[in-house]
């Protein structure tokens, strides 16, 4: 994953996740630009966003985030290992996402690690992503 970057954001007020990106890409731009001697944007386009209003496709949309390295299990930059080692930072909620599992992270990680059965699932929301 060196050409992009999964974010599970709830938004609570109208219009602050789109500020919210506006500032994350532009400070990390400046920031990556300086250290690395360079100009110009950094970022091929602006971010995009897909409204998740169920349940199951919230935890469809967070199993497909975490599957996306190719060694999800240790990838240090998931949250999969904080939720797999129960240390989750305070910035880090996943109470909605343990929620549908009641709160059983042994539960969430096996539904992550078997995805064969929803892998259909998983392509079209794959697709329904990149085509935003």
């Amino acid at each position: 994953m060196d050409n992009h970057f999964h974010l599970l954001i709830y938004q609570v007020q109208q219009g602050m996740l789109s500020a919210f990106m506006k500032s994350l890409m532009t400070s990390y731009g400046a920031y990556f630009n300086r250290k690395y001697k360079r100009s110009g944007s950094l970022f091929e386009s602006r971010f995009k966003a897909s409204l998740i209003n169920k349940d199951a496709y919230l935890t469809h949309v967070s199993r497909y985030i975490h599957l996306n390295p190719r060694s999800w299990k240790y990838f240090p930059y998931s949250s999969i290992c904080a939720i797999r080692k129960a240390n989750e930072p305070e910035w880090l909620q996943t109470q909605k996402v343990l929620a549908q599992f009641d709160y059983d992270r042994q539960s969430y990680l096996e539904f992550v690690a078997d995805y064969e059965e929803n892998k259909q699932m998983l392509d079209e929301l794959k697709y329904e992503l990149a085509n935003l």
